[in-house]
């Protein structure tokens, strides 16, 4: 190198003392400009957005109103949510199913963006609201999809409407009253059925990403797989106005539901639609088909590897593969 010249580098780290900016001050700037696009970038590989075909409208049924996304063409399929998630799990499997279905996913009852009532929290009745949603799309039968408390008012649903429902699928949760209910309440891990009133709403008014992170720690197999920017999501919706009192009557109509299912039961036998039990291979695993059995005729059960309770966050390829291959079935 001729003397006198200066290398690139050197007229650039010349160039930053001549303007009295340190180099070490640049290289800090830049490396929190990596961390902001890395963290950019992990926001936004939380909750999938629906697909631009699908039409968000509020349903008034069975006197609330339900806020419910609509895709796709072709024969209809139900979506249902339940506790720690809103519809916002399906978009994955909304993504694929508008291909040649009908997609219709609202969130229940005083849950994500659908309305408050004061009422109405006993899945029997909520069965109704979704009832009311089909008739208002002019939908007289679907298959139905559901996980966690969306079950509970699934089987509610398909045990009042059984010539509605072509089949059902529903993901690793109980139905209150029946198989092995009783032994379930009873584990000190589901101390949440019971934890509702003023004063354990007030203990979780803003924090209530505190409390979400619990179910999603210790109810999954690898809480790294429920990430930063999707426990976000869902602690802001259930931050919102009544939004977590009502999610706390999801659980206090939990007595009144085993009442009705007992009843339903009695009295319109068992389901005769196919069904699909799926349940996590860390969670209900097998369990999930045996309580099944004791609601309906004809189940297929299946479970999903490496997965705790969160299916649709953990293991999303592997469940949505079980959930294609029973709806293709002739």
């Amino acid at each position: 190198m001729p003397p006198g010249r200066a290398t690139a580098p050197e007229k650039r780290r010349s160039g930053l003392r001549d303007h009295g900016v340190p180099g070490i001050l640049i290289y800090r700037l830049l490396l929190a400009f990596g961390l902001l696009l890395v963290t950019v970038a992990a926001a936004m590989a939380g909750v999938h957005p629906f697909p631009a075909g699908f039409q968000a409208q509020q349903v008034a049924t069975n006197g609330t109103t339900l806020y419910v996304r609509v895709g796709g063409q072709g024969p209809a399929v139900v979506l249902l949510h339940g506790f720690g998630d809103t519809g916002d799990m399906w978009a994955p499997l909304a993504a694929l199913l508008m291909k040649n279905h009908t997609v219709i996913v609202p969130d229940l009852r005083g849950m994500g963006l659908s309305a408050h009532p004061d009422t109405g929290y006993t899945k029997k009745n909520q069965a109704l609201d979704i009832a009311g949603v089909l008739d208002h799309l002019k939908i007289a039968k679907a298959d139905l999809i559901t996980h966690d408390i969306g079950n509970m008012v699934g089987y509610a649903f398909a045990v009042q409407f059984p010539s509605r429902i072509t089949r059902w699928i529903a993901l690793d949760a109980p139905i209150p009253g029946i198989g092995d209910w009783d032994a379930i309440t009873r584990d000190p891990r589901l101390w949440h059925f019971n934890f509702r009133g003023p004063d354990e709403e007030r203990l979780v008014a803003g924090r209530e990403r505190i409390y979400l992170d619990r179910f999603w720690n210790e109810l999954s197999a690898n809480p790294k797989a429920i990430d930063d920017a999707t426990r976000h999501h869902y602690a802001a919706l259930y931050a919102r106005p009544r939004a977590m009192h009502d999610a706390f009557e999801q659980f206090g109509a939990f007595a009144q539901d085993a009442i009705d299912n007992k009843e339903l039961l009695a009295k319109a036998g068992k389901l005769p639609m196919p069904v699909m039990a799926i349940g996590a291979e860390k969670s209900f695993n097998t369990a999930m088909a045996d309580d099944l059995r004791f609601v309906a005729t004809n189940v297929t059960g299946a479970v999903v590897p490496n997965s705790g309770h969160w299916l649709m966050e953990e293991q999303p390829a592997a469940t949505i593969a079980v959930i294609r291959d029973f709806l293709e079935k002739p």
